[in-house]
């Protein structure tokens, strides 16, 4: 099958699903779910155990090592403990219960495929057979994200065909830098192509920072470091035309852009007053960040507030980053901002429907 068919056979693949559910009346995610809070979170990870396995056969990071019976892995400098939820898919199902969670989008952690040298190719394909696995088993509570080895980009291309040809993956996820290249240059551009052209959304989440250096004085990896490198990326793919090339880009941002929100305003300045860095826009950097998506990961609930604001209800949806928030924290401090019934449903389940095709 050329690729012209390929996309042709993919569309017509999602589109029959949708016909398929609209005659039956129901869909993936079904409409109710007993009376109970009913949400879908389309941000939450798992360490493949395959994955893992493999990457305690490496002598250089990014490699796994174990205390006892925990899993640690090393990327870079950085170590981190995999908590029981990253690998027990009946811990993750009891938490998502606990938070009113029908359905969650299914991504790994950090590191991906790209640090991964030749064993890129295989390491996603470890990573997706797991993943579908737990979607097969859970088809009404889980639906897959790809990440993909894009050093090796017609095989990452060819992945993600099988990802949503085969396993029925819903969309990309994208690493904020890739082993310290970010997305937006050439090399990787040709997947921004594909993911609009069949329809899939990409999430584009952060990685191992590229600020790694000035952050991991006083533990500001995680609260610092990852954020920025979200901004960073994000405004390079704005600042690099790629919304432009691909108007019907579905783009997801988590944790409300990063920083991104709160510094545009100085970008539309500079680069619509000071003329720096807009040889490859439109119109200022504000209006694409207004088309992208944001989940609502946020510790306080004024960060969510603020995303609400920018974006509209439209384009805010509900996510939890389980395992290493609790959902609830999440759901709270929606909760606590009291917004309009039908912008609330909008956020916990209808953006997503739309979004993801649910």
């Amino acid at each position: 099958m050329n690729e012209k068919s390929s996309v042709s056979s993919r569309r017509r693949f999602l589109a029959a699903a949708g016909a398929a559910a609209s005659a039956c009346g129901t869909t993936a995610v079904p409409d109710h779910h007993d009376g109970k809070p009913f949400r879908i979170d389309v941000q939450s990870h798992m360490y493949p155990p395959p994955v893992l396995d493999f990457m305690m056969t490496r002598g250089d990071a990014p490699r796994a090592y174990k205390k006892g019976e925990t899993y640690y892995t090393i990327t870079g400098e950085w170590h981190r403990r995999v908590r029981p939820q990253h690998m027990d898919v009946d811990a993750k199902l009891a938490d998502m219960d606990k938070a009113g969670i029908q359905t969650t989008a299914l991504s790994i952690n950090d590191p991906g495929p790209e640090r991964f040298g030749a064993d890129a190719p295989k390491v996603a394909r470890l990573a997706h057979d797991f993943i579908g696995e737990v979607v097969k088993a859970h088809p009404s509570r889980f639906f897959g994200l790809a990440t993909l080895p894009l050093y090796h980009m017609d095989e990452a291309l060819r992945e993600l065909d099988r990802c949503v040809d085969k396993l029925g993956f819903r969309g990309i996820l994208l690493y904020s830098n890739l082993a310290g290249r970010f997305p937006d240059e050439d090399e990787f551009r040709p997947l921004f192509g594909r993911a609009e052209e069949i329809g899939v959304p990409i999430l584009l989440h952060p990685a191992y920072p590229t600020t790694y250096e000035a952050v991991k004085g006083r533990s500001m990896v995680a609260g610092l470091g990852l954020m920025f490198d979200t901004t960073i990326a994000l405004a390079r793919i704005i600042l690099a035309g790629i919304l432009d090339e691909t108007p019907r880009l579905k783009l997801l941002c988590p944790h409300v852009g990063g920083t991104l929100p709160y510094l545009i305003g100085r970008i539309d300045h500079q680069t619509q007053v000071l003329e720096r860095g807009a040889e490859n826009i439109s119109k200022p950097p504000s209006e694409y960040l207004r088309q992208i998506y944001l989940d609502a990961v946020s510790p306080i609930a004024l960060g969510i507030k603020y995303g609400y604001d920018f974006v509209g209800p439209d384009r805010l949806l509900y996510a939890s980053d389980h395992p290493w928030v609790d959902p609830n924290l999440i759901v709270s401090n929606i909760e606590e901002l009291q917004l309009p019934a039908d912008h609330k449903k909008k956020i916990y389940t209808d953006n997503a429907r739309k979004l993801f095709r649910l």
